[in-house]
């Protein structure tokens, strides 16, 4: 089967020149700030049962980032030092990851989706441009559903809708089903085992957006993938083609850390988005 014509914007394209010295100062930025665990951005909110940590970096239009599962706010250090120059990023630690340690319940992502809109609450943002990676990318796309109001623009890469083999690449899901079963039997003593384990099922169980509730996203979303992603290219079409004000950006030569591996061309490309959705998207 042939796969839909992708749009312009799957194509990489500069937007503007960049200096070597001010590449070369945020490449020293990036590798000076520990992300999630710098105590002159860092704080708490007590968000629904845990405390959730944050840091927040720059000034300017309000822009969160999610990051994926089992990970922190640090997957973004390549990207905050580019949109902290004018936007006020909002860095968090999902429930159950990084810093926001929470043993005592349950995960889903619709809770984390909710967790974020109680963030924006708790911080009196009333919403935000919103970028999310993997996981991180399902609960953008879960927060525009079920918290409209709190999204601007969003931009969602490497994320699926649910957990079964179409979404992914070839092979993937079969590894994952043999992890279920090695893991059903087993007794988890530590609290990360416990929490690696939750963590596991998260993803292994969810999530479950039907096509008809991607309808329902108003916000302008930018669909990433790269073309060797974990998430495979037909599924990420799929997400694009179901949201009204949607654009595509398939990454050449790139794996499922589409903005990291290639952060330059994310940077540029999805904060051109930010400010102007439908101008060479279409």
């Amino acid at each position: 089967m042939r796969l839909p014509r992708i749009p312009r914007c799957c194509i990489p394209v500069i937007w503007f020149a960049l200096t070597l010295c001010v590449a070369n100062a945020r490449a020293q930025e990036t590798a000076s700030v520990p992300y999630d665990h710098n105590p002159a951005a860092g704080k708490f909110y007590d968000i629904d049962g845990f405390k959730m940590y944050t840091e927040v970096y720059g000034s300017g239009p309000p822009l969160l980032m999610i990051h994926g599962n089992n990970g922190d706010m640090s997957a973004f250090s390549k990207n905050v030092p580019y949109f902290a120059t004018h936007y006020k990023v909002i860095l968090a630690d999902s429930r159950s990851q990084g810093r926001s340690l929470d043993p005592d319940h349950n995960l889903t992502f619709e809770m984390m989706a909710d967790d974020y809109a109680a963030l924006l609450d708790a911080m009196n943002i009333p919403s935000a441009y919103v970028i999310g990676w993997s996981d991180g990318g399902i609960n953008a796309l879960l927060l525009a559903m079920r918290h409209p109001e709190k999204v601007k623009r969003l931009a969602s890469t490497g994320a699926n809708l649910w957990p079964t083999a179409d979404a992914f690449q070839p092979g993937l899901w079969e590894g994952e089903k043999k992890e279920y079963e090695n893991g059903q039997h087993k007794i988890y003593i530590t609290a990360k085992e416990k929490n690696d384990r939750k963590l596991f099922l998260l993803d292994w169980q969810e999530p479950h957006i039907t096509l008809a509730q991607l309808h329902s996203i108003q916000a302008p979303s930018l669909i990433i993938c790269g073309d060797h992603d974990l998430i495979s290219v037909a599924h990420t079409l799929l997400i694009y083609e179901n949201i009204p004000h949607a654009n595509l950006w398939v990454v050449p030569n790139s794996g499922h850390g589409t903005l990291r591996e290639h952060a330059e061309d994310f940077n540029r490309l999805v904060d051109r988005f930010f400010i102007e959705p439908y101008k060479d998207f279409r």
